[in-house]
């Protein structure tokens, strides 16, 4: 996992093919009046912009996730929110099994650790980061960028 300002975005251009293409579209857009919903915005890479309300942290767990065919560039944009993590490695109780068709795994185990996002930051999650976020206070507004690995 990777949490840093979009300041630094392009340090991490390198570690994907498609990076310096998902930080073009953040920065090359007023992701502040994106409409929510999911959007194609190149080959390998999904949009979804949230609004939500956030939830308690014992209610977020229940959605603890990790992908295999993405990798996650998450941006809170409204409110700071909380995310949950804890290594892939370190969770042995699956909570279903894995859905090839929306690419999640969920987990029963506790989070090892929780960390708060700012306005301008970001969190690079990949397939072994066990997450969950929308926890706070309040109307939250995120997107995620799914990266096809």
């Amino acid at each position: 996992m990777i949490l840093d300002s979009l300041h630094n975005a392009q340090k991490y251009y390198g570690l994907h093919p498609n990076f310096k293409k998902a930080f073009d579209y953040v920065n090359q857009n007023d992701i502040a009046n994106l409409e929510e919903g999911a959007f194609e915005i190149g080959e390998g890479l999904k949009l979804i912009v949230i609004v939500g309300q956030g939830n308690t942290k014992e209610e977020a767990v229940k959605g603890f996730e990790c992908h295999d065919k993405n990798i996650d560039i998450q941006i809170s944009i409204k409110e700071p929110e909380t995310f949950a993590w804890k290594p892939r490695e370190k969770c042995v109780n699956p909570n279903g099994e894995y859905s090839d068709e929306r690419d999640v795994r969920f987990f029963h185990d506790a989070p090892d650790t929780f960390f708060e996002m700012q306005e301008k930051q970001f969190a690079i999650l990949f397939p072994e980061d066990v997450h969950t976020a929308m926890i706070g206070e309040g109307t939250l507004k995120k997107i995620v960028i799914k990266v096809k690995i």
